[in-house]
């Protein structure tokens, strides 16, 4: 019989409070409250993003309260640190939306750099706006201790003349009120109500696909995704996350024994299911990266062929996170998924259970009496709804969501942008008619730089009844809550010569979602020319973070990491 495997379960921190020569370092530790028998637990990090800068933030502190305490009573030592935020909700539309995938490096070296600094042996982090995800998963996957994620937990819905409302609502209320169709006194209400608390943006936008997909992964308990910030039962999730980290510590699983290939394809086949944001094609080629995994984005495409979108969820559904854990949450979407074999059940959770297991009492079948998740015999869609484009225009890819569209091939004019807030102005003014492609580049992670996503814009279109008429390509990305024509990620970006980069006021341009095609068309010797007249644009940024950023960024089709050497 094979000797079980003894873990020291403080053999990090060891290093630097044991023996006669750590004597200084226990000094300060006794400065804080430290007494001897805490020498031999282990030291657990506690990654805190809460912040006043943002609702999707500001409800953290409780949930890390909690973590600590749950650390405590199992036997470990809390070590608190912060990681910063920005919030895409308030930056948009501003220079200020070109630090918000910055902040994703930001959010990971922070994570990396204390856990290793300090030689913790696990690490919890709470995390609540879009980049606080990736960026804390990446930080998670570089150090490769003991980690488990907590989700701050959606929002509630607003409410105003009978309809839920969420911050979507008040973009595309800016669109009607712009296009005469909505007064400024309903304007002004449903400002007014459309965020009534704590917790991130509550349809299935960036924040939620990104935790939903964690749950997916197997790094995040079971139906804390879905779970409402200012509910107790997210304060209850964030103290068994923490027990159940120091159990992990104990069995010693490491973030990369979980996030694998088997458990990514896993976490895009919930994303595909769920409905969720072109934005997690770029985070997970990102996490895929860190994770030492061979992840392309044509592996997205080969996942969303096989599977069907089931929830009916916003920005393009009816319903909204909060609905969704209701019905059942991410457990009941994976074991339909899992019932149809387009889940891996053996893949390792941090509890130590196998998905499987851990599925293994959740209902094969979605409750009759709601709608939020279908059958697999009746889905809301057969296939997956974020696809990869191809073309001349997009020869390493392009990202759309092609499910629901009701023209789903469009051949039009080329409207030019080289910033957004000009094509903002343009949709504003009434310049931008049905049938126009709008172009929005130098705005990728090198061009913008910081490749900032395209909410006052789409959701312009949309207000002013134009989400389905016009087309809008980018080489910046879009928020999760837009919805329509649109295409993003487009790459090589145009400060990186891509054919974007060529395009002409009025050229012709084709968005085909049966065809999965992105095309320029112009003859191939007339964009020779083109390309052979054009010159690189001068950096926005030759100083501080946005410069070192635009410097290293890979291209959107490798994820926009900074460290692909």
């Amino acid at each position: 019989m094979a000797t079980p495997k003894v873990i020291k379960i403080n053999a990090r921190s060891a290093t630097i409070v044991e023996g006669k020569s750590r004597a200084p370092n226990r000094s300060m530790y006794y400065a804080m409250g430290y007494q001897e028998s805490d020498f031999r637990k282990p030291m657990v990090g506690v990654a805190n993003g809460h912040s006043t800068i943002t609702p999707c933030n500001s409800g953290l502190q409780k949930l890390a309260d909690a973590a600590i305490a749950g650390i405590e009573e199992a036997g470990g030592n809390a070590q608190v640190f912060g990681t910063p935020t920005i919030s895409d909700g308030m930056a948009m539309g501003t220079e200020g939306m070109k630090y918000s995938l910055v902040s994703r490096e930001v959010i990971s070296d922070c994570i990396e750099t204390c856990v290793q600094g300090q030689w913790m042996d696990g690490v919890l982090v709470v995390g609540g706006c879009d980049k606080n995800m990736p960026g804390g998963l990446m930080g998670i996957l570089r150090a490769n201790v003991p980690a488990i994620y907590v989700y701050g937990g959606t929002i509630l819905p607003g409410r105003w003349k009978d309809q839920d409302l969420n911050i979507v609502s008040v973009f595309e209320a800016v669109g009607q009120n712009a296009a005469g169709n909505l007064s400024d006194a309903d304007l002004r209400e449903i400002e007014m109500h459309a965020i009534p608390g704590t917790g991130s943006c509550g349809g299935m936008y960036t924040a939620n696909t990104m935790s939903s997909a964690f749950e997916a992964l197997g790094i995040s308990l079971p139906y804390s995704s879905t779970m409402a910030n200012p509910h107790d039962e997210k304060m209850n999730s964030a103290k068994e996350s923490a027990k159940v980290l120091i159990e992990a510590i104990k069995k010693d699983i490491k973030p990369r024994d979980i996030v694998t290939k088997k458990a990514i394809e896993n976490a895009v086949a919930v994303i595909m299911a769920t409905g969720g944001s072109t934005n997690a094609v770029l985070h997970f080629l990102a996490i895929a990266h860190t994770a030492g995994v061979e992840w392309t984005i044509d592996d997205f495409e080969r996942i969303r062929q096989r599977t069907p979108v089931l929830c009916d969820l916003k920005p393009s559904g009816k319903y909204l996170a909060v609905d969704l854990h209701k019905a059942g949450g991410i457990p009941q979407v994976m074991k339909v998924l899992l019932n149809a074999g387009l889940l891996h059940g053996d893949c390792l959770t941090i509890t130590g259970q196998t998905m499987a297991e851990v599925l293994k009492d959740v209902p094969d079948q979605p409750r009759a009496d709601q709608d939020v998740i279908r059958p697999i015999s009746n889905p809301m869609y057969a296939q997956g709804h974020l696809a990869i484009l191809k073309g001349n225009l997009s020869p390493e890819g392009a990202v759309a969501k092609i499910t629901g569209l009701k023209k789903p091939v469009m051949t039009g004019p080329a409207r030019v942008f080289d910033d957004e807030q000009s094509a903002l102005k343009a949709i504003l003014d009434g310049k931008i008619v049905a049938g126009d492609v709008m172009v929005l580049r130098y705005l990728g992670p090198k061009g913008g730089p910081g490749m900032p996503e395209m909410l006052a814009p789409t959701g312009a279109l949309i207000g002013a009844g134009l989400g389905e008429s016009v087309g809008l390509i980018t080489d910046g990305r879009f928020s999760g809550g837009t919805w329509g024509m649109v295409v993003g990620h487009v790459a090589p970006e145009a400060a990186a010569g891509g054919t974007i980069a060529f395009i002409h006021e009025g050229d012709s341009i084709t968005i085909d979602a049966h065809q999965l095609k992105l095309e320029l068309n112009v003859p191939e010797a007339e964009i020779a020319k083109r390309r052979a007249a054009w010159t690189a644009p001068a950096p926005r940024y030759t100083r501080g973070v946005q410069a070192k950023f635009a410097f290293n960024a890979a291209s959107a089709s490798k994820g926009a990491v900074l460290d692909l050497y």
